[in-house]
């Protein structure tokens, strides 16, 4: 018994797997964007900062008092208080520092060079800081240069989550359209071998397509060769069972006949043998005909088959009885000769005991076929229906048979594992009613 707990299903599991290397694959590409892009874009602040140390060297210049900074040649940025720019230029023992900083302090750096991560600054900014040193007019002098660079990372966690957000739509339309190729396409030649497998089941094909891709193409030869197996296998069995059939008839036919001219007691004796050997030969006969639930083979249609079967029970009866029918039109995926042989002797029963009319009707309600046969015959009382049902069982012994008809009915419905139940006809007699699944819950063809 499959368990659904355990059940997996192939489109799904490619899907999340392409899902999760989509994502996986966004994830990774996101990161390695966004270190590049804070290494760019330090490494752009930086060679902006270089060019202020440079700036910043131009404007020191040497008068008649001595080296000063000529603070009209710097960017007015400089001179706005806590603008984001500044600069602390330190030459033997003297500091200038830029009036944006105002009252602030930078950390002084021992080495040249870019400090080796952010700075916090004044008004919580954060600070890239480099040190420059130079030697000009017989001095050695340091330059260091800051730049805020709160705002631009601020611009950047912006441009990240649009990208963040695109990202996630394109990431979102991709696995749709994975999930919608895997089904149209990658998945399309499963799903064609279910649909094939369920033409087989109703008997519109006899093999699966030998075309498939080369992963299905193992499975469907070994399936096709296993088709082909079965059949030939049954046709063997038939074969081979008629003709064991036929060669039992004439040897029976002979005993009998012998026992007719035998001594009273003897007679008696190889009577009830004979007519018990008979029995039991044409009950496992026509089990072994069964085919049961074994599909590919003629199916059977109520249609052409049940007018011929009334016909030869007529004329095999000699009887002027009514048949009242009714049975869908369309094929069943029941196998012919099995429903022949259920039908035959269901209603050959019926047509012992039936004194003027014989009803049959054929349904399939959902995922079921049901058949109900009835007579106006003496029927049978309930506590009996257990003995009626029995091998061979027989309720009057006068008339012709022997009892198989209700027994071999038995073996077909238990090939199918279905059901059979005996009830009060409506007409007054027996009502014999047989309920068969059908697989995968079809009905007429």
């Amino acid at each position: 018994m499959r368990s659904d707990s355990k059940t997996v299903s192939i489109g799904r599991q490619l899907s999340f797997g392409l899902a999760a290397s989509l994502v996986l694959g966004a994830v990774l590409l996101g990161v390695v964007a966004t270190v590049l892009f804070e290494r760019a874009v330090r490494n752009y602040a930086l060679e902006n900062l270089e060019y202020e140390s440079r700036t910043v060297l131009t404007a020191i210049a040497n008068g008649t008092q001595g080296v000063y900074l000529d603070d009209a040649r710097l960017s007015p940025a400089y001179l706005t208080p806590f603008s984001g720019r500044y600069y602390v230029v330190e030459i033997e023992g003297e500091r200038w520092r830029s009036r944006s900083l105002w009252d602030a302090e930078l950390p002084v750096l021992t080495e040249p060079g870019p400090a080796p991560g952010l700075i916090d600054g004044p008004e919580h900014q954060r600070l890239l800081y480099l040190r420059s040193d130079f030697r000009r007019y017989g001095k050695s002098f340091s330059i260091l240069v800051a730049t805020d660079m709160a705002p631009l990372f601020a611009e950047f966690n912006e441009i990240g989550l649009l990208l963040l957000a695109l990202g996630l739509a394109v990431v979102v339309v991709l696995i749709y359209m994975q999930y919608r190729v895997m089904r149209r396409v990658a998945l399309r030649p499963l799903q064609q071998a279910q649909l094939q497998l369920q033409q087989l089941q109703r008997g519109e094909r006899e093999l699966l397509d030998s075309e498939a891709p080369l992963e299905l193409q193992p499975l469907i030869d070994e399936i096709n060769r296993l088709l082909d197996y079965m059949r030939v296998s049954l046709l063997r069995s038939r074969n081979a069972l008629g003709n064991l059939g036929h060669a039992l008839k004439t040897p029976l036919a002979v005993l009998i006949s012998v026992a007719e001219r035998a001594d009273p007691q003897l007679r008696e004796t190889l009577q009830h043998q004979l007519a018990q050997m008979q029995r039991r030969i044409t009950r496992e006969l026509g089990r072994a005909r069964t085919a049961g639930e074994v599909r590919g083979g003629e199916h059977f249609n109520p249609r052409e088959v049940v007018p011929l079967l009334l016909d030869s029970l007529e004329r095999a009866h000699r009887r002027e009885l009514t048949y009242d029918w009714q049975v869908p039109a369309g094929t069943l995926p029941l196998e012919h000769d099995d429903m022949l042989e259920l039908l035959g002797n269901l209603l050959d029963n019926s047509c012992k005991w039936a004194q003027t009319q014989v009803r049959l009707r054929i349904e399939c309600p959902h995922s079921q076929i049901l058949i109900r046969i009835e007579d106006d015959g003496p029927g049978i009382a309930e506590t009996q229906y257990d003995e009626a049902l029995a091998r061979g069982g027989r309720l009057d012994e006068q008339m012709e048979g022997h009892g198989l008809g209700l027994g071999i009915a038995q073996d077909i419905i238990a090939a199918y594992h279905g059901e059979l139940e005996l009830a009060r006809s409506s007409l007054g007699g027996l009502s014999v009613s047989v309920c068969l699944p059908l697989i995968g819950g079809r009905g007429a063809a």
